[in-house]
Formats: C-alpha cells, sequence, structure tokens
C-alpha cells in the first residue's frame, strides 16, 4: 500500500512524511497550520539537503510568508486549493519569479525571470507553498544531475546511482521528505527516469495538457516544443493525480494547451504487457518488474494480454532524436564548450555522430515520420488502453556512467530507447516505483493515448497498492 505516516500522535515536526494530500486535508481541517508544515519542511531540508544536494536554492522567509498566507485563507473561511500548504520544489530550468532560471548552466546563473511559468502559477493558485529550487544537468541534458553552478546531486537510496536527470533534484528531494511533490520538465525521461532511479512515482503528461512557458528564455525549436512536457513527481500516485489537475489549468501563453477532460471515456479494463519491446534486451530483474506489474493488476481484475512488440518504438526514438538534434545542435554544442560542463560536453560529443548523418530537410522529414508513427501508436492503443513497458533497459546506472568514454555514453543512450521513443509521439507515460533490488530501485512504465493519464494513473494505483520502496527515506550517506 502507499506509504502513510500519520496518526494523531504525528508530532508537527515530522508532518514532511505525510503525502501531499494528507498533509494539505490536515491544513483545510485546521488540524495543523500551513506554517508548522513549513517549518518541518525546512527543518527536513537543513537536516539531510547537505548530504544530496538536491535543492539549490531556498529562502525560508518567502516559504514562510507563503505559508502564513494559506493560514490566513483558512482563518477566513476561504478554500485555500486542493495542495493548500503542500511544499513543492520547482526544478531550476523553470521560470519561478524573481528566481534565476540557470538550467544548470554557468552562463544562465543571472538569468532571472520577472514572471513564472503557467504550471508554476497554476501550483501556487491551487495553495501550493513553493519550497525552493531543484537541481538538475547543464542544460537539462543528461540522465544524471550535476553542473558547475550547482554541484551534484546525490542518490538518496544508493549513493552510487545516479539520481536521474534530469529532474535528479525534484526526485531526490521527493524521496528524502523535501517537500511532497517536484515540478519537472521531461523531453526524454526527464520526469520518468529520476522517479525510477529514486524509487518515487514520475508523471510525463500528455503534449499540451500542462501549460509551459519561460518568458525568460527564447522560444525553442519546433521539435522540443513537441516533444517537451511538464509534470510532477511524488511519493503516491494520488498526489499525482491532484498535482496534475492542479497544474494543468488553461494559460493563453501555451499556444499548445488542450482543454481536454482529465477523465476520458469509460473503458475496459485491459492492458498489453511487453517485456522486450523493440526486440531489445532487458537486464533480468526489469522484465520481472514489469511481469510482476502485469501480475498485480491481473489479480486486481484487469485482464492482462503479454504481447511480442509494440507499435514501432526503435524509429520513434530515431525521430526523437532528430527532432531534438535537427535544429540547433551547432548552437547547443556551443554553448556546452562556452560552460565546460564535463556532462554537457559529453553529450554533445556522444550525439555528434547521429548529427553528421542528418540531412538538412530533417525536420520536415521527421515530423511527416512522427504523423505515421503517431497514427500506428493511436491505433494500437485503442485496443490496448494500458500498455506496460520497462522504464530502462536496465536497473538505474552508476553514477556518472555517461562520463566513463565512448562507451559508458552509447550503453546509456542505448539503454534509454524506450524513455526517448514516447515523447516523439506526445504520449504520456507514467513510472511506477514497485521494489527495490538490495538497494536499487525497480518499476515499470504504464503507457495510455494522448490525454489518458488517467488511465496510467488508475492502472498505477492498483500496481502501487500492491507494494513500494519505503518513502521518505533518510539519505544512505
Amino acid at each position: 500500500m502507499p506509504n502513510s505516516f500519520f496518526s494523531l500522535s504525528t508530532p508537527s515536526a515530522e508532518l514532511w512524511r505525510l503525502s501531499a494530500t494528507e498533509l494539505a486535508q490536515l491544513i483545510r481541517v485546521r488540524k495543523v497550520s500551513a506554517r508548522e508544515a513549513a517549518e518541518a519542511t525546512l527543518q527536513r531540508l537543513e537536516a539531510v539537503n547537505p548530504r544530496i544536494n538536491a535543492v539549490v536554492e531556498c529562502r525560508p522567509e518567502l516559504v514562510r510568508e507563503q505559508a502564513d498566507r494559506i493560514d490566513r485563507m483558512v482563518a477566513r473561511g476561504d478554500d485555500p486549493g486542493p495542495l493548500g500548504g503542500v511544499p513543492v520544489t520547482v526544478k531550476v530550468n523553470t521560470d519561478q519569479a524573481g528566481f534565476a532560471t540557470t538550467n544548470g548552466s554557468r552562463l544562465q546563473k543571472d538569468q532571472m525571470a520577472a514572471v513564472s511559468s503557467p504550471a508554476v502559477d497554476n501550483l501556487v493558485k491551487a495553495g501550493a507553498v513553493l519550497l525552493g529550487r531543484s537541481n538538475a544537468p547543464t542544460f537539462a541534458l543528461r540522465w544524471f544531475t550535476s553542473n558547475l553552478i550547482h554541484g551534484h546531486t546525490r542518490n538518496p537510496r544508493d549513493p552510487s546511482l545516479t539520481a536521474g536527470g534530469s529532474t535528479g533534484g525534484g526526485a531526490a528531494a521527493v524521496a528524502a521528505g523535501i517537500g511532497q511533490l517536484a515540478l519537472g520538465t521531461d523531453i526524454g525521461g526527464s520526469l520518468r527516469y529520476p522517479a525510477y532511479a529514486c524509487g518515487v512515482h514520475g508523471l510525463r503528461p500528455t503534449l499540451g495538457r500542462v501549460p509551459a512557458y519561460n518568458a525568460s528564455s527564447p522560444e525553442r525549436a519546433i521539435g522540443p516544443q513537441l516533444m517537451s512536457s511538464t509534470g510532477p513527481i511524488a511519493r503516491t500516485i494520488e498526489d499525482l493525480r491532484v498535482a496534475l489537475a492542479a497544474m494543468s489549468a488553461p494559460d493563453p501563453r501555451d499556444p499548445w494547451w488542450v482543454p481536454a477532460p482529465l477523465d476520458g471515456p469509460p473503458v475496459q479494463l485491459r492492458a498489453a504487457v511487453c517485456l522486450r519491446p523493440g526486440g531489445l534486451h532487458i537486464a533480468p530483474e526489469v522484465e520481472a518488474a514489469v511481469a510482476d506489474a502485469g501480475r498485480r493488476l491481473a489479480d486486481a481484475g484487469w485482464m492482462v494480454e503479454e504481447i511480442d512488440d509494440t507499435p514501432p518504438l526503435l524509429e520513434a526514438a530515431e525521430v526523437h532524436a532528430r527532432l531534438w538534434l535537427g535544429d540547433g545542435y551547432a548552437d547547443l554544442a556551443a554553448a556546452a564548450a562556452r560552460d565546460g560542463d564535463p556532462g554537457a560536453l559529453a553529450t554533445v560529443a556522444g550525439v555528434r555522430s547521429i548529427v553528421e548523418k542528418l540531412p538538412p530537410d530533417v525536420v520536415a522529414r521527421s515530423l511527416v515520420q512522427r504523423a505515421t508513427l503517431t497514427r500506428q501508436w493511436r491505433v494500437f492503443l485503442a485496443k490496448h488502453p494500458v500498455l506496460l513497458l520497462p522504464v530502462s533497459t536496465e536497473l538505474p546506472f552508476p553514477d556518472d556512467l555517461d562520463l566513463q568514454g565512448e562507451a559508458g555514453y552509447q550503453r546509456v543512450w542505448h539503454a534509454q530507447t524506450i524513455l526517448r521513443g514516447l515523447p516523439a509521439m506526445g504520449l504520456p507515460g507514467l513510472a511506477v516505483s514497485t521494489n527495490l533490488v538490495g538497494s536499487t530501485p525497480i518499476g515499470v512504465q504504464i503507457v495510455a493515448d494522448h490525454y489518458r493519464e488517467d488511465l496510467c494513473l488508475r492502472a498505477g494505483q492498483v500496481i502501487e497498492a500492491a507494494g513500494t520502496p519505503p518513502s521518505p527515506i533518510d539519505p544512505v550517506i
């Protein structure tokens, strides 16, 4: 079952242990105050953040001011919102008014945001208390989290493992009890993979579900616009559900935003399980976790079918790479050289051979190919409303594996094929943590059709109910 630590004897100093929904309800009915919750979280941050470096900027007085505002609302009898008083971290590549959108780069250390991004504004409207800025790799390029401006984030479950990336700071914070929720982004696994690596849950919403825009930064190329998604990381599926609803409120600044209902039409509870999509070699422990997740659904009454393969996934991963790299690689390489971060430089070098083969009209060709692939996947998902897949072909990587020469980088790139392929079609995906292999987290990825995050969450809640790793935890460092 999802972890729940609250009892009537829970001391206020340990309110950080609660889920977001539990905490918000207690604040709403005045059993605890938002100020008490903020103080407990600030104390937790002070106690454990130095060991993992998940949150790289926090202004305690600003946190207290936000909490006091929530308490005044409650005292007046006003609705504080579904996340009233819940501490949330915001990734350093997302605009938060008054803070630098550093994107983990020394080149952007003074890039101050005058206004917040739509998703941040929506969380505030829902009552969330913005706790601080969570770490990310330089330019959000890696599945590992370190940079030359904010330093290295450690996995609280096992410091020898990556905390994931690029929302590594957010996932590590949630796992360690520094805030109930983390706001992050995902263009190639940057929400799903850190959740997988840190033993929590991460939701990549459909393109257009959560409005996104950084006024502090230039407009992105069309490929990243079509593939990037803003979403939450949490310790429970229910917290993801509430966070998604809050973050999805409309905002005119995002031309991709779609007013799709949060709950789609009823479907049969039917799931497909694919252990080796695209014929990829999958680690035995990862296969076993996906199969176990399928059994959990079957035990709960779902119709579960094991299938040999999905619609084209390797081809989708190629389209992802072309749309990401086909417009702007030269600028990225130049920026990485100016910044000097080893991880960013390794990424630029690792994908150079792909870029060198791209035709001049790569983006136009890839957009046509994307349409074909999206059609194939939508037809498949109409028949199989829920699909279970590995998150990665491997268990969470040893930290900084991508810096271990060409072989290390290519091993990482290949292992993340599944994570890279799905954003090419703008599909939603949910990483659910299900177990530990020793101290190493393991889990499953749930995929559904566009704007059917409700199906991902419904299946995820069943899988979660059969067991998840203990969370939050004290960092093992």
